[in-house]
Parts: C-alpha cells; structure tokens; sequence
C-alpha cells in the first residue's frame, strides 16, 4: 500500500488520541462502576448473615408486660422465647380453691424436676402474687397447647367438681389454676413457670428475675 493511501486511511479513519483517553475514562468508570455494585450485592448477604443471632437474642430477652388492665378471670397471652406465656388474673375464690386440689394432684407441691419451679412459686399458687398465675401454655407431655376451662363445674371431658383450670384436648390432661397436672394424666409435670418478676404492682418482667 503506497505511503498517499495509508495517509488517506489514517485521515478517515484514525481516532484522536483524546478521543482515546475520553473512551478510556468512560470504560474505566463504567468498570467501577459495576464493581462496586457487586461489592453492594456480597454485601447485603453477609450483613444479613448476622440477622439469625440477633433475632435469636432478641427471642431470649425479657418480655416487659403491663398486667394493669387484666381484670379478674381474665388471661392475656404474650410471646417469650418462641413460646406462649400466659398471665392469669385470678379471682379470691379462685385463689382459695387451689388450696383445696393437693389430694387430686400428680405434683402438689412442684418437685419434679423436668421442669424446675423457682423457689418463689413453690408455694400453691405457683406465683409470686397469689392473684396472677404466670405461666408456659405448653403441655408438658407432647407440647401442645391447652385451653382455659375456667368456668366450674361438670362439662365434657372434665369431672363433675371441676374447679375451673385448663385442658388440654391432644390427650386429655388437665391443669388446675396454677399450672399443676392432676393425677392419672398424660402430661407427666406440671406447667412451666418462667423467671419473672415485678417492676411495679402492674408491670410484670417475663424471663428475668433477681436471681438470673
């Protein structure tokens, strides 16, 4: 090729060199550019690789609750550690009936050990208020939930002096007002108590007490 043509071709079809370097910059951006946006996407995953712990600490803390509108005969449910906690707002007739059930009981007095009692709800009101009840609502046999049968009295599946409690219709235990099973039943302890304690006369803290 004669030394005219390539000058010809090189005059058509050459690119400048700032032209180069503007293209250089541009792809040098671009590059980056999607660089970082990968370091955004390993990202993400790898923050959210913390999220299990901390909602696994968040499941383990204390459960404040306020207990003041309870009224007597009522239950109120909350959610601590995965598990339903309930708190039973008992009635003075309620109370002294559970004096009266340690002949019909499996574990009057909380001495199994599956499920260890605090020392402060050894009592026959398995509380620290003899007017609240703060318990596990799981059964201890298979883990289901019971269901409040407060009111007294004969009704299916319960015996004719039923005192008011809770039944469990998996297969057929029954607990008295302060979580206790009675004899003969599936369920081989009693309910749960939880560490609890109170900050004030209507604000209970479930899952702390002050020994833990």
């Amino acid at each position: 090729m004669s030394e005219a043509a390539v000058r010809n071709m090189g005059s058509a079809g050459a690119v400048s060199p700032g032209a180069v370097d503007k293209d250089r910059r541009t792809w040098i951006a671009i590059t980056c550019g999607a660089g970082a946006v990968g370091g955004v996407a390993t990202a993400v995953p790898f923050v959210s690789s913390f999220a299990p712990s901390e909602r696994a600490r968040a499941a383990g803390a204390p459960v404040q609750v306020d207990i003041s509108s309870i009224k007597p005969g009522e239950k109120l449910t909350v959610e601590w550690r995965g598990k339903p906690v309930w708190i039973v707002r008992r009635t003075p007739e309620q109370v002294e009936s559970l004096k009266k059930l340690d002949g019909q009981l499996a574990d009057p007095k909380s001495d199994r050990k599956q499920y260890p009692t605090p020392d402060y709800a050894k009592n026959p009101h398995r509380s620290i208020n003899p007017e609240f009840f703060v318990g596990v609502g799981i059964c201890s046999h298979l883990g289901c939930s019971p269901v409040d049968k407060f009111a007294t009295g004969a009704q299916p599946s319960l015996p004719d002096d039923w005192a008011g409690g809770f039944f469990c219709p998996c297969h057929g235990s029954t607990f008295d007002l302060a979580g206790r099973v009675f004899k003969n039943k599936p369920a081989p302890d009693n309910l749960e108590v939880p560490p609890h304690m109170y900050l004030s006369d209507g604000v209970v803290l479930i899952g702390e007490d002050k020994k833990a």
